[in-house]
């Protein structure tokens, strides 16, 4: 059985998990508490993060890695295009999420309002908070920009990119740390990929003292 070492509300972990339910590829999830280091952890990823894909064998870290060796393996349904200007694209805005939009929005946010609680880390730093609120303005105003001349992120057809920037967004709505009316049109983009049946199991999460937000699971939110 094909194992997948995650957190509920780690968006590498769940752009990992929407990209095996897009493909219909069946895992055990386990959450793994990433940040404790447990030994047996540490040998499957010395990196010490999470997801972790234990599959055919292999043991593979790294979400974009693993996405794009799911791309390799399962190309069906296809993720990443053929083309390769539409593939750069693909791959410029997975990581404009996975590391602008992460430093400057989730890692304020998530990070001092859930993960320092979860770790016991102490109280919410409120400069990285009031700089986050205002950042997710900014790349919401940009997705706004691109979805304004795209059916999806990066082009006409739904991409790796829709599902890594989704990621991040769906751990922020969990805390409605989301100011949905900001824009209707990304509001529309995201209530169109939250209702595909890959997302299911993304919206059952339950993390012990935060509970969801009564939008959270709401497909006509």
């Amino acid at each position: 059985m094909n194992r997948l070492y995650h957190y509920p509300l780690s968006p590498f972990s769940r752009k990992v998990r929407l990209s095996l339910a897009e493909k219909r590829i069946e895992v055990e999830l386990v959450e793994e508490r990433y940040w404790e280091q447990d030994a047996d952890f540490l040998r499957r990823n010395p990196a010490g993060k999470v997801p972790v894909l234990r599959m055919g064998g292999r043991t593979m870290a790294d979400s974009t890695a693993i996405c794009e060796y799911l791309e390799e393996t399962q190309p069906s349904p296809a993720l990443l295009p053929r083309d390769a200007d539409a593939r750069y694209e693909v791959r410029r805005l997975v990581a404009w999420f996975d590391d602008k939009f992460y430093a400057e929005v989730t890692q304020k946010l998530m990070g001092e309002r859930v993960f320092r609680k979860v770790m016991g880390t102490g109280y919410p730093d409120s400069a990285n908070v009031k700089a986050g609120a205002k950042a997710i303005k900014y790349h919401l105003d940009y997705m706004h920009w691109l979805l304004d001349q795209r059916r999806w992120l990066a082009g006409d057809e739904m991409s790796l990119a829709d599902f890594a920037a989704a990621a991040h967004l769906s751990c922020l709505d969990y805390v409605s740390d989301v100011d949905w009316n900001r824009s209707e049109i990304v509001k529309d983009w995201y209530a169109k990929i939250k209702s595909r049946p890959a997302f299911r199991s993304i919206l059952a999460d339950q993390i012990p003292g935060f509970p969801q937000p009564a939008h959270y699971n709401d497909l006509d939110f």
